[in-house]
């Protein structure tokens, strides 16, 4: 349809039919495949209301959408059809790793195939946006939503970020087999004051333009069709009804002309902010802001017309958001074909089929994170007594949170992956203990287990797991946290693996000290103690369906590890929040020398990290050369190459990836120690060598200075590369010439 089309269907709409197309509305509001019933009396809805929303989340199923979307636009005055939308993080039915491990992959290439094959999951049942990625910048752990975003630093979580968008959307997302993105949550909802959800974000603007906004616009220069506001206040300001943030900064300056929805409520809670006083005022500050759809609340629909009608709000306010709404309706296709890609044959073909399967897999082993190994990894095949012990040995619960369509029954687990490669009469797989005791588990976490081992059988499985371990060789441990203790509402302030896994850990050891420890988590955790008895551990966060395969595929040396840490792994929780890009201060702390009181770190833990930003082992070793560079300076409008030679100095074969970081050393405002600028991930088999090449331009090396323009300025310059972020490998150079002198 053209636009003219676009704009005489708006004129033709009547202010209610308007006003509908800015409701979104759960799908447990519809019952019986399309029957119009619901909670009319709790949010005040009529049947006019339900018939003539604008979109829906949470209906899927090409049968079913199929059939829901001929009745709503059969009832609709101007037959506009629905929006159907869900939150497919990192999958549909095919659930792939959690966010967090796709960044340790450090391959955003592979994360876009993911989201390209959970877009055609998706489609062929009717879903036409997906609410991912989700890319706020995670610095602390006590934070259960890292889980869904790429990590801690600002470079990476764009490159991930345009990966996805582009994933999910390809070319136009009216292709077939393509959704609409949703980057979300806007802005810094990674940044809540004490790791705590829902809580407000202190940043300075200089932090939000440099370090959290870039994701952002990484994902709307990709094109994403529509930006999610956050439920966090920016500038002391809730972020939906903040005119400056959605109408200035999104809009004006980072160039964003889509949807902008609220998140679920977002617009009441502004109310819990305090910051408007009633529904009234909630949805004229929201609408003033420029936000299009309020989540599954009433108070638009319940109060933009009367504010109309007494001139605090302009129609064309409702006009502009309207003709958004219209516009991405129009780019899905749906007003030719209001199914788009909702087929019930294809859901059958497709949705977890081999080839989907097999990228979960490859996915899940690139991500998983070798923290240790005293070489005892690979397992051997053959002739070795191995004791899988822990309740992540059998379990299928591999997969996160938000994997709101994951089943269990799908999913691959540690003990499948292992029998697939081989029997083994040598081999022992025994429970040990519960993921929880019955008192840990969360009040409100429907989902978690609601029922645990009795004390018997408690005991029962610790004895049987501690004879088996004493009669085995090596003992391999699946430990880690209930997939549902990380995710949206579970901000924890004790990050380490619940108590009863950890008894479990502590008996074993005392049998038999040969620990292999595999961890399922969605966070970092505090590893002390597992890192000081295990001989090894392979962080493999919360893998997805095929989960098993990969791990097994790791164990036994068929994968060489080769994931890399995107957030680092505190050495307590009172380090938190931890990054490497932190700034030096004028007095910091120099490592060894602990008795120099007056510096800037903690008595009793060290400054640094367990595990920093990019660290990550592998089976075999690599070498790097020093740093070559193409010229030792440059103005602002060359380009300076900066060479590597890296050798696998191993014996079989391995990726690595290639690190490079950028520390200005001298500015108008204080820099961080270094910065992420680029990176390689390289494939290396025993004794060969590459040259890696990196081009620095100046457009690298711009930040917002004293004066908040956003511009390089000249001065030396460190270059960083190696494989983490403790590299010290390092060259200088100068830039020259830039638009500003200081």
């Amino acid at each position: 349809m053209k636009q003219e089309r676009l704009i005489q269907l708006l004129e033709s709409m009547s202010l209610e039919e308007k006003i509908n197309q800015l409701l979104q509305l759960y799908g447990a509001f519809y019952e019986n495949d399309g029957a119009l019933t619901g909670p009319l009396a709790e949010m005040g809805l009529t049947e006019e209301h339900l018939k003539g929303a604008g979109s829906m989340i949470g209906i899927m199923g090409a049968n079913k959408v199929k059939a829901f979307q001929k009745k709503y636009m059969a009832t609709q005055p101007h037959h506009i059809p629905a929006l159907f939308m869900l939150d497919v993080i990192n999958g549909f039915k095919t659930i792939f790793p959690i966010p967090l491990a796709q960044g340790c992959t450090w391959s955003p290439d592979l994360s876009k195939k993911c989201a390209s094959i959970a877009a055609k999951e998706a489609s062929v049942s009717g879903i036409h946006v997906t609410f991912s990625p989700m890319v706020d910048l995670v610095r602390d752990a006590r934070w259960g939503r890292v889980m869904e975003t790429t990590g801690e630093d600002t470079y990476l979580n764009s490159c991930f970020s345009k990966a996805m968008v582009e994933g999910y959307q390809g070319q136009h997302v009216s292709e077939k087999g393509k959704i609409a993105s949703c980057v979300k949550h806007f802005a810094a909802y990674g940044a809540p004051t004490g790791g705590r959800d829902y809580n407000t974000v202190e940043l300075s603007e200089r932090t939000l333009r440099d370090d959290y906004l870039p994701g952002y616009q990484a994902g709307i220069d990709a094109g994403c069709e529509l930006v999610m506001t956050a439920f966090n206040t920016v500038d002391r300001i809730p972020a939906t009804g903040n005119k400056r943030l959605l109408r200035q900064i999104l809009r004006e300056d980072m160039g964003f002309d889509g949807v902008v929805i609220s998140d679920w409520q977002s617009i009441k809670e502004m109310i819990g902010h305090g910051y408007a006083r009633d529904k009234s005022e909630a949805a004229e500050l929201a609408i003033k802001a420029g936000v299009d759809i309020d989540m599954v609340s009433n108070v638009y629909i319940s109060q933009l017309k009367d504010l109309i009608a007494c001139g605090k709000v302009d129609q064309h306010l409702i006009d502009e958001a309207v003709m958004r709404i219209l516009q991405l309706k129009n780019k899905l296709g749906l007003f030719e074909n209001p199914y788009k890609d909702a087929d019930e044959e294809e859901e059958e073909n497709v949705i977890l089929c081999d080839k989907h399967r097999k990228l979960a897999r490859e996915a899940a082993s690139e991500s998983f994170v070798l923290l240790k190994n005293d070489h005892v990894l690979p397992l051997k095949k053959e002739g070795q007594s191995i004791a899988f012990i822990g309740p992540y040995v059998d379990s299928r619960e591999i997969f996160g949170a938000w994997s709101f369509l994951g089943e269990a029954k799908d999913c691959i687990s540690l003990k499948d992956g292992i029998l697939s490669k081989m029997m083994n009469n040598k081999l022992i797989f025994e429970k040990g203990c519960d993921v929880l005791k019955s008192e840990e588990i969360p009040k409100g976490f429907l989902t978690l287990p609601t029922e645990t081992d009795d004390e018997e059988s408690a005991q029962k499985n610790l004895n049987q797991a501690i004879l088996a371990a004493e009669k085995s060789e090596m003992v391999v441990l699946a430990l880690g946290e209930h997939r549902n203790q990380s995710g949206e509402a579970t901000s924890r302030a004790d990050i380490g693996i619940p108590e009863i896994q950890m008894n479990l850990f502590r008996k074993i050891h005392k049998v038999n000290n040969n620990i292999v420890v595999v961890l399922f988590n969605g966070r970092p955790l505090d590893l002390r103690e597992i890192t000081s008895k295990a001989k090894a551990v392979l962080e493999v966060w919360l893998p997805g369906t095929e989960g098993g395969h990969a791990i097994a595929d790791v164990l036994f040396g068929d994968v060489n590890p080769s994931g890399k840490l995107s957030m680092s792994f505190p050495y307590s929780v009172g380090q938190v929040p931890v990054h490497y890009n932190e700034f030096s201060t004028g007095r910091p702390h120099v490592p060894g020398k602990d008795k120099d009181r007056f510096r800037s770190k903690y008595l009793d833990i060290p400054n640094k990290p367990l595990y920093p930003f990019g660290f990550g082992l592998s089976y075999t070793t690599f070498s790097y050369s020093g740093i070559t560079l193409s010229k030792k300076a440059i103005d602002k409008k060359e380009t300076l190459t900066a060479s590597i030679t890296v050798k696998n100095t191993g014996h079989v074969m391995g990726k690595e990836v290639v690190q490079l970081y950028i520390q200005d050393l001298f500015g108008s405002v204080v820099r961080p120690v270094r910065e992420l600028k680029g990176f390689q991930k390289v494939a290396l088999e025993p004794n060969e060598s590459k040259t890696i090449t990196f081009e620095i331009k100046e457009a690298m090396l711009r930040f917002h200075g004293a004066d908040m323009i956003h511009q390089s300025e000249p001065g030396a310059f460190n270059i960083y590369i190696g494989g983490d972020s403790t590299t010290v490998n390092e060259a200088t150079f100068e830039l020259t010439d830039t638009t500003k002198s200081r």
